[in-house]
């Protein structure tokens, strides 16, 4: 561990010093609209991961931008989380990667040269185990520490993955497992352990490439990633995008173990708190749920796991994709459900 602290320099970090959704909706409402051409596929219409423009009949363009202020002390972890988040927009959308521009914004006069190129090391890292470069980007000088990617990457247009296909009846798998915020919390009050640490590092810096292999999967019809807006409600964007609502049985959520412990103590993320006033109306919550729980479906994800609505004979050959990538705790958590016309979108925990 570097002696200087990164977190002391941040309000809030990793994924969870995003606007709150609720406020972030009503800015996006009274932004103009801009040129919508008719090759772009995905623009803003259902908050999808990415935008993507159709180049051919074979090609069609990624383009995603993710930055953030620093969740870890260590700055070469804070430059290898800050890139995996970043890359796998484009991995949620079925895409592969091709190149990245950095962002950077360093409050230079308390920041060595040395840190901040530590920052950038862990991100060329990142990089180059996507096989992709970093072919620039651009630096300012900030009171706050930032850093993430521009990042691009190419699909076969057939095999965009968004957030709008769920059907009724398909199943959820989800990738990672819940509780990154949470333990982002208890390192900045100093009680993340070593083991708890690991974990954290563990789960924030791998890559979601299996998203490569799960946009080929015919049966995969929508797909995202858990990030700032927790698992409620990056599946409520599936269920608006795809005029459904969802059923979720929390024991088969998958954890992380310190996470949970620190959320029955009540070390949670303040944004989890914003998150749950901006969803909670739109969920149906069990009285007997374990205590924490609701912290840990709303808990920011910084680089969390990928999202899938597939069909349910599907399920075995999604859950063998993200084993074979190494995602050991991938689980089928729910399933797409009819909305009630009157009530519209909305997520039953059981």
């Amino acid at each position: 561990m570097t002696s200087i602290a990164l977190t002391q320099f941040s309000h809030g970090g990793g994924c969870g010093c995003k606007i709150a959704p609720g406020l972030l909706a009503e800015i996006l409402s009274r932004a103009p609209q801009g040129i919508v051409p008719p090759e772009l596929m995905v623009g803003l219409e259902t908050s999808d991961d990415a935008a993507v423009y159709r180049l051919n009949d074979n090609q069609a363009l990624v383009a995603t931008t993710d930055f953030f202020t620093p969740i870890v002390d260590d700055p070469r972890d804070f430059g290898r989380i800050a890139a995996t988040n970043a890359l796998s927009d484009i991995y949620a959308m079925g895409a592969t990667p091709i190149m990245a521009l950095a962002l950077v914004g360093m409050p230079i006069a308390k920041l060595s040269p040395d840190v901040i190129a530590q920052v950038l090391a862990g991100g060329a890292e990142v990089c180059r185990e996507a096989g992709i470069p970093i072919a620039g980007g651009h630096s300012i000088d900030l009171l706050e520490p930032i850093y993430g990617l521009v990042a691009l990457g190419l699909v076969h247009p057939d095999r965009v993955r968004r957030n709008a296909g769920g059907r009724v009846g398909d199943a959820l798998v989800l990738g990672k497992p819940l509780g990154v915020g949470i333990l982002s919390a208890a390192l900045k009050k100093g009680l993340l352990g070593e083991t708890g640490y690991a974990q954290m590092l563990r789960h924030t810096t791998q890559l979601n490439r299996v998203g490569i292999t799960l946009g080929s999967l015919p049966g995969v019809h929508a797909m995202t990633d858990v990030t700032g807006f927790g698992l409620a409600g990056h599946l409520l964007e599936i269920c608006r995008g795809s005029k459904l609502s969802a059923r979720v049985t929390l024991a088969q959520v998958p954890l992380i173990t310190e996470a949970v412990t620190f959320a029955r103590d009540g070390i949670v993320t303040g944004a989890s708190g914003r998150n749950w006033a901006a969803h909670g109306d739109l969920v149906d919550w069990p009285a007997d749920a374990p205590p924490g729980m609701q912290a840990l479906v709303s808990d920011p994800q910084t680089s969390g796991g990928l999202l899938v609505s597939c069909a349910p004979d599907a399920v075995q050959d999604v859950l063998a994709a993200f084993r074979h990538e190494g995602f050991g705790q991938a689980a089928l958590v729910g399933e797409l459900t009819e909305a009630d016309p009157s009530a519209g979108s909305r997520i039953a925990f059981a």
